[in-house]
């Protein structure tokens, strides 16, 4: 694929785990280079494609610039070894080990400039993460319907889609976004089902926190109840939360026009605040 253009897809190769993880991503200069850098984590079957133009239209109103990338085992990153399961601690691993390394690979000075989290759903947990992890090098996060912990409807949700995907074109609808499919839905749904993730939490790094936080979820989401952000401001005071109507998991399909207005506001004033 061209790699000499805005908006085209190029690879960063990291190593990780004794192996070199090849990851896909893409820039979206919507801004001057001086503008405020917002770094894109995708839900747990998300890829770059599976933003569609969300990314774009965020960045251009904001004013930012944008980097998207697919984790690995996702879109044209490397995929997952049928003979590697995720471990409890996967979204950990990813703020804490391979986020940074992706943005040393490509030279996003983070000391000097921290960048912005837009994390969706696992995305939102992992840009929590990595914001308690390194305080000093995040400038702000907008977690969108991100987990702190397992709840019984989201597991039901899982499984339900378990079977969707055994039954139904769904496999054929994630080929547009993903090279290796199995790798992708499998590697998110085997260990969301794993009875040991039934005690993940990450309530106890939020206060870690410095930077601003905004939570969004909407009143329909299947995948987590509105106590997924509620409790955000128990660890981080200074979290402001976004509640969005006739709103399911994914705020940026089901309600774009408002995330986009609420997220350019909230990083404009922060921006200007700072």
């Amino acid at each position: 694929m061209n790699d000499s253009t805005e908006g085209a897809t190029r690879f960063a190769e990291i190593d990780h785990d004794g192996a070199t993880l090849r990851l896909e991503y893409r820039w979206i200069d919507a801004a001057p280079a001086t503008a405020p850098l917002l770094v894109f984590l995708h839900e747990g079957l998300g890829s770059v494609s599976a933003w569609r133009d969300f990314p774009n239209r965020l960045c251009a109103v904001a004013r930012v610039r944008g980097l998207v990338y697919s984790r690995g085992g996702y879109g044209w990153s490397t995929p997952r070894p049928q003979t590697v399961r995720w471990g409890t601690d996967f979204m950990h691993r990813q703020g804490r080990e391979v986020l940074p390394k992706l943005l040393a690979a490509l030279s996003i000075d983070v000391a000097a400039h921290p960048p912005w989290l837009f994390g969706h759903s696992d995305g939102g947990s992992i840009a929590l993460i990595h914001a308690a992890t390194f305080p000093d090098r995040v400038a702000g996060v907008i977690a969108v319907a991100p987990h702190l912990f397992v709840e019984d409807l989201s597991v039901r949700s899982i499984e339900q889609t378990r079977e969707v995907y055994r039954s139904t074109d769904l496999p054929t609808r994630l080929a547009r976004h993903h090279a290796d499919v199995e790798s992708a839905f499998w590697g998110w749904n085997d260990i969301w089902l794993d009875p040991a993730f039934r005690n993940w939490n990450i309530e106890p790094v939020l206060p870690s926190i410095r930077c601003p936080v905004l939570a969004v979820q909407g009143y329909d989401d299947e995948y987590g109840t509105m106590a997924q952000i509620d409790r955000i401001p128990l660890g981080v005071p200074h979290a402001q939360l976004l509640k969005l109507e006739a709103c399911g998991h994914s705020p940026h399909r089901d309600q774009p026009a408002a995330l986009i207005a609420a997220v350019a506001a909230f990083v404009g004033r922060s921006t200007a605040d700072a």
